[in-house]
């Protein structure tokens, strides 16, 4: 019992911190430039400013960069669906030589930090003439090894029985995939999918290597321009930085049922 209280109470000091620098963000995206420089921090604005949400959106230009954001990470969600659905599957239910090696090698690079690839990468998006474009935003990171050893580990949970009955049917791996084993994993595909949407929705470190013009640049590169030498205009970036993350928290909201099962469901079969 005392366990389990001490148990509630981390998480509920979690979830007031994580509440608290939200509260924060929206607090500060209603006050005055002055407000802001106050010590100590002002926690609430005297005079909401309604009208800092209007002016950080025309600091840059905010609509290409959401249809940008919201294509890229659009494509890039499908993409990792797609790849994680096959590679999952194959390591799950299909015998081939070295399926342990390869799967080994690939959870072992997990490991490789981003920053170590991002040249190397980078190079080869220029070879291929894909600079500045949504080739180069999209197509490196439509496969994930995460994506793909979470659905392995659910196509695993998954009962042998289903495959039998539907090859007595004549199904054969093709259809069975999409037609029986894809429908039961709607909780583990928005947990794939959700992850994969807020990685590319909050890149900035790849999107400003690969693109170069104003029509390319995401979100996040839009928010780098309330951050001066002189003085950052923190109010503004605070109203900048919630209309950004505006479309995450909705999504989540909409799928959050969807998530929490997939992530406390996943299989441990091995």
């Amino acid at each position: 019992m005392a366990r389990r209280i001490g148990t509630h109470i981390l998480l509920i000091l979690g979830a007031v911190v994580m509440v608290s620098a939200f509260a924060w963000m929206l607090s500060t995206s209603l006050m005055t430039d002055a407000e802001t420089q106050k010590v100590p921090i002002a926690l609430v604005p005297e005079s909401p400013q309604w009208g800092n949400f209007a002016e950080a959106y025309d600091q840059a230009p905010f609509e290409r960069y959401f249809i940008n954001s919201m294509i890229t990470s659009v494509a890039v969600t499908a993409g990792v669906l797609f790849s994680s659905i096959l590679a999952g599957y194959a390591f799950a239910c299909l015998e081939f030589r070295g399926r342990r090696l390869i799967f080994g090698a690939l959870l072992a690079t997990m490991m490789i930090p981003f920053e170590v690839t991002v040249i190397p990468n980078s190079l080869i998006v220029m070879r291929l003439g894909w600079y500045d474009t949504y080739l180069a935003l999209i197509v490196p990171w439509t496969a994930s090894v995460f994506s793909i050893f979470l659905l392995r580990q659910f196509f695993k949970s998954l009962p042998r029985d289903y495959f039998e009955a539907a090859q007595i049917d004549g199904c054969g791996h093709w259809r069975y995939l999409w037609q029986v084993a894809v429908p039961m994993m709607w909780p583990a595909l928005v947990t794939v999918g959700l992850f994969a949407f807020l990685g590319s929705w909050n890149s900035l470190l790849w999107p400003l290597i690969v693109t170069d013009s104003e029509m390319m640049r995401t979100l996040q590169f839009g928010l780098t321009v309330f951050l001066q030498e002189e003085h950052t205009e923190v109010h503004l970036l605070m109203a900048a930085s919630a209309f950004t993350m505006a479309p995450v928290v909705v999504l989540y909201l909409i799928l959050q049922r969807r998530f929490i099962e997939g992530v406390t469901g996943a299989g441990l079969k091995q």
